[in-house]
């Protein structure tokens, strides 16, 4: 027996729509009170997550206070703050090489010290 073509794409396409899988929509309001959707959560902002299953219908709503994001510049910026509070010799490429062949001195520390506390001040959240 010969199927039409036209019935083969039907079975695929309900085949295709049986093994859906269930997914997750984000939903937040912006400043103006404007509600969104979409399928990945929004950044530094409070959302709900809503389940939704092959059928259409939607799980039960999970309000969700996203986890700050750390700016990688100021987790350089701390790194470089506790290593030279350490105490530990800091070297450095003097010659260019690629290879640090030369101690920081207590005035170079200072200065980098400075520095860094500086980069942590611009980039690193305030303590709240």
């Amino acid at each position: 027996m010969r199927f039409p073509s036209r019935s083969c794409l039907l079975l695929l396409a309900a085949g295709l729509c049986f093994g859906a899988p269930a997914t997750n929509v984000y939903q937040w309001k912006d400043a103006k009170g404007v509600t969104h959707s979409a399928d990945k959560p929004p950044p530094g902002t409070k959302y709900d997550t809503r389940r939704i299953d092959t059928r259409g219908e939607t799980g039960v709503s999970a309000s969700t206070t996203p986890t700050p994001t750390v700016d990688p510049q100021c987790g350089t910026a701390r790194q470089n703050l506790q290593l030279l509070g350490s105490g530990a010799p800091v070297m450095r490429d003097t010659d260019g090489d690629g290879k640090p062949d030369t101690a920081l001195s207590d005035e170079d520390r200072a200065a980098q010290t400075a520095l860094a506390e500086a980069a942590a001040k611009a980039y690193c959240p305030p303590a709240g």
